[in-house]
């Protein structure tokens, strides 16, 4: 007897599943976002009188043998670098970005080095052959090894991976296939989740790594369930601004390396480029002698990165002060500028204020609290602070300047990059080595007050 089936109501942006229609997702409080889906449930009889052909086997993990050439370089340092030194075999990876960031750009520049040697296989749902050529040529792509396929039946597409066995599979985009047995359309959560599943098993079972692009939905996040960040083993994301050149990759989940790690591209006509130095590109073109501008140093993973802040403090022409802050925490720019006030005594109860980080980057360390109070005292007090100095620091409620990792790597590439005064929490003095000190000057403070009257001095 065949199962009983059932409808349920699925949410396209986190998965929540509700047995009836609602306006409102109860889980992530999207509006029309819930979608029909049908299921077979599967009784206990029935599951009974299924039987394995073989009983299943448990191994001991010091008889498992490593596998020497578990990873594939992919020729771009920078995105060995987010993969945690590249591509696992058998491992699926899921590419996200907004349209135009750059995703198969990036992907063909990597079959452009993969495909010399292996056989590479590009499955596109959304171009045609011709469209593909045309693109491969303006980036220069000439690869023996690379087959492209242009179908969105996800079974066929399956059946053919069997059948060739290729050492690679790109597959753009997820949202694009379909699943022949389902009667949902492309991009919905069944289809989604169905696909996914799919290749995932198609690349454990043959250690066969597989690259999916994903959309990205208004908010920015991926298209589709939540459950497929679940099913794959690395998730990047392509971050930076359209009308900007410069893009960051940046890993938000990877079984097989950390997820700090960022790489650093910027858009050309012959595609993405790494930028090898990005301290000095985020630096690069500061204005000279200019009130509320300062720089910070902040980490991600095991890199050091300069950027430059800015903020600007002008006397408002409302009853309520504007407030207005891009890549950093508005939340709290609002606290920094409540102990500001409170605590150092700087007022801008009646001033619009708005920060900015330069280059299109999003940060969100605390040893970045320091820098944009600087920014904006000096831009209240039409201040400018000196080309070669730069602050970071945590800031407390108590207006107090607060401790920080990694303070010698910091200081060490400030002072590689020509910046001689360093500001920092006084509490990390004692862990700063005397070469360092004699390379660059490096000053400690205790509180707001403190800290600026080093930065004028």
């Amino acid at each position: 007897m065949a199962g009983k089936t059932k409808s349920i109501y699925v949410c396209n942006q986190c998965g929540y599943e509700t047995p009836k229609w609602l306006g409102k997702c109860p889980g992530c409080g999207e509006w029309n976002t819930l979608e029909e889906e049908t299921r077979v449930t599967v009784t206990p009889a029935q599951g009974a009188k299924t039987k394995r052909s073989a009983p299943m086997k448990s191994f001991a993990l010091d008889d498992i043998e490593p596998d020497n050439e578990l990873r594939y370089r992919t020729g771009m340092g920078e995105l060995d670098r987010v993969l945690g030194g590249g591509i696992v075999k058998g491992s699926l990876v899921l590419l996200s970005g907004d349209p135009g960031i750059g995703k198969s750009t990036i992907l063909l520049q990597v079959c452009q080095v993969l495909a010399q040697t292996l056989n590479v296989l590009y499955v596109s749902g959304e171009e045609s052959y011709s469209q593909i050529k045309l693109r491969a040529d303006r980036l220069g792509v000439k690869a023996p090894g690379l087959r492209l396929l242009c179908e969105t039946d996800m079974q066929a597409i399956g059946e053919h991976i069997l059948a060739e066995k290729p050492d690679l599979v790109i597959i753009d985009s997820v949202q694009t296939m379909n699943h022949a047995e389902l009667s949902s359309s492309p991009g919905s959560v069944t289809q989604v989740r169905e696909c996914t599943s799919l290749l995932m098993r198609t690349a454990k079972s043959l250690s066969i790594p597989v690259i999916l692009v994903g959309h990205v939905n208004k908010d920015g996040n991926i298209a589709g369930p939540k459950v497929l960040e679940h099913i794959v083993d690395a998730v990047l994301y392509f971050e930076g601004e359209r009308n900007l050149s410069f893009r960051i990759l940046r890993a938000v989940k990877n079984r097989y390396g950390s997820t700090n790690e960022i790489g650093v591209f910027e858009m050309t006509d012959r595609g993405l480029e790494e930028v090898k130095n990005p301290s000095e590109m985020l630096i690069s073109g500061r204005p000279k002698n200019t009130p509320g501008t300062c720089v910070a140093c902040v980490m991600e993973g095991s890199r050091p990165l300069l950027a430059e802040i800015q903020g600007l403090v002008t006397p408002t022409s409302f009853g309520n002060p504007r407030r207005m802050s891009n890549g950093f925490d508005y939340n709290r720019m609002a606290m920094l500028l409540a102990v500001l006030e409170k605590r150092g005594g700087y007022f801008f109860n009646n001033m619009d204020t708005y920060i900015n980080v330069v280059g299109g980057m999003k940060l969100d360390e605390p040893a970045l609290d320091l820098t944009i109070a600087m920014a904006l005292v000096s831009s209240l007090k039409d201040y400018a602070i000196r080309d070669d100095v730069l602050a970071f620091g945590e800031i407390g409620l108590a207006g107090e300047i607060r401790a920080i990792s990694h303070c010698e790597q910091r200081s060490k590439e400030a002072a590689r990059l020509g910046f001689t005064r360093c500001i920092v929490p006084a509490h990390n003095l004692r862990a700063l080595g005397k070469k360092l000190q004699s390379e660059i000057e490096v000053v400690g403070v205790r509180t707001i007050r403190q800290a600026f009257e080093a930065l004028i001095v």
